[in-house]
């Protein structure tokens, strides 16, 4: 993106107007109905959500507003040392506003961590050059949290983990985790609408909101989307364990262990849990799956092939009963930082389209015999196509923790005069195992950057080694 709306932090001091605190304020979310513990809770009236303005700050391109958002009290003081949710919350509005659909980005953070001097940099820009409002909203969920039978001070997968051992041991439903981390994303929604429209915000309209957030945010994204109207379309990024519990037995029937990166859920014992009613209930819940029926806008899932979460074949217990508008994106030497690359274009090029109601190119692809897959494209023409793939002689293992970042590509043509059916053939490696997918970039105005699209990955040969010790589980 050309745009840069970017000062020196010194500017923003001298240019910041702090505005007077907001003591409270009325919620405007559309409500779904009340049929689950997250429905109920994320619906509940809670006299603590308020929101003030600390600063705003004028650039020649947009206003950056700097809000501090009270969302909920969470728990009691004698159940956990901060009942009481707050966050940072950043909103750009650009001088140019063309929609009345808003980004919301769902963060991460720490309750010690001081007041942001900047937005992220790349928010800022993707406002002015979509022409959109966006806003990040911070410390999702709060963090670090200390529960006085346990003693520490827990982050991310370690919090989470302890309050599905709340539930799971107690069937009280005010326990997970995801339940205030969702009401905060609504609260921060009502949050953006109520700023904007009052006369500090620009008396700009929001009406409706495409979410983003990756890991805990992602999966946070898409409980947002189940339980609140206004969320037109989505971006779950690197959060790739939908219908949970065959995923999960999946992932250990190919790797003989559940990963480091959910030790926390392990050395909870959570995963002894997965074939008992109190489970089932909990994912009720919690789990995005158990949702689908509500989720019928569109949705750019972005997951990485090296995620040290998540197998990079765990689309085939969720992709095919989606409802709706879908699109997925791999991203090829991705961990689950998705550090070092173009994810985030894909995210603003995809949001682009979705705001100024651009079709986006569908793909729908079959595996008609192992190492074969056949993809047909509708809409957009893709500018280029590539098949990747990348090999494990010792294990049914593509983490970046295991491999490196050595998946490959090679070009690949289409099968049709008209451009808009592609096969690749793979061979299956003589030792190990071997994976693929098919990617293909677009390009076309209003994206203000190059958009990718993937089949989901597949692995060749498609044999769990681990299936009979899984099995025993």
């Amino acid at each position: 993106m050309k745009h840069s709306i970017m000062h020196p932090i010194g500017a923003l001091a001298l240019m910041a107007v702090v505005a007077t605190t907001t003591l409270t304020a009325e919620p405007t979310h559309a409500r779904q109905p009340n049929g689950t513990a997250l429905d109920r809770y994320v619906y509940q009236d809670d006299p603590h959500y308020a929101w003030r303005i600390v600063q705003s700050v004028p650039t020649p391109e947009a206003t950056i507003h700097m809000l501090e958002m009270t969302s909920q009290q969470w728990l009691t003081e004698k159940e956990v040392d901060r009942p009481i949710w707050k966050h940072w919350l950043n909103i750009t509005v650009p001088k140019k506003v063309m929609s009345d659909t808003a980004l919301l980005f769902i963060g991460g953070g720490s309750n010690k961590d001081a007041q942001p001097g900047e937005p992220d940099k790349r928010l800022a820009q993707a406002a002015v050059g979509v022409g959109t409002v966006v806003a990040e909203l911070k410390m999702i969920p709060n963090q670090p949290l200390v529960f006085p039978d346990d003693g520490q001070e827990l982050y991310e997968d370690a919090m989470i983990a302890y309050t599905w051992d709340k539930y799971l041991k107690t069937g009280d439903e005010k326990w997970p985790a995801r339940l205030p981390m969702t009401k905060a994303a609504v609260r921060a929604m009502d949050t953006i609408t109520a700023m904007c429209a009052s006369e500090e915000g620009g008396q700009i309209s929001v009406r409706q909101f495409v979410v983003a957030g990756g890991s805990k945010r992602g999966w946070t994204t898409w409980t947002t989307a189940a339980v609140d109207k206004r969320v037109r379309g989505i971006f779950p990024i690197v959060i790739d364990m939908l219908n949970v519990v065959p995923s999960f037995k999946h992932h250990f029937a190919a790797y003989g262990f559940y990963a480091p990166a959910v030790g926390d859920y392990e050395s909870k014992g959570i995963m002894k849990w997965q074939d008992t009613e109190a489970y089932q209930n909990l994912m009720k819940i919690v789990e995005p799956f158990e949702y689908r029926d509500r989720l019928t806008m569109p949705k750019y899932v972005i997951n990485a092939t090296g995620d040290q979460f998540f197998l990079p074949d765990s689309w085939r217990f969720y992709w095919s009963e989606l409802q709706g508008p879908k699109h997925l994106r791999y991203v090829p030497n991705g961990e689950h930082s998705l550090r070092e690359t173009d994810a985030y274009e894909t995210l603003v090029a995809g949001y682009a389209c979705m705001v100024h109601d651009l079709p986006l190119p569908q793909l729908e692809w079959e595996s008609p015999s192992p190492g074969m897959v056949k993809v047909q494209v509708r809409g957009m023409k893709p500018a280029e196509v590539h098949v990747w793939s990348a090999d494990n002689p010792k294990a049914r293992d593509f983490r970046v923790d295991t491999i490196g970042r050595s998946w490959k590509s090679n070009p690949l043509r289409a099968v049709s005069d008209e451009g808009r059916v592609y096969q690749a053939r793979i061979e299956a490696p003589k030792k190990g195992y071997r994976a693929f997918l098919v990617e293909m970039t677009f390009h076309q105005k209003p994206m203000p950057a190059p958009m990718k699209m993937t089949t989901g990955v597949y692995v060749i040969p498609d044999v769990l080694p681990h299936a009979e010790k899984a099995g025993n589980l």
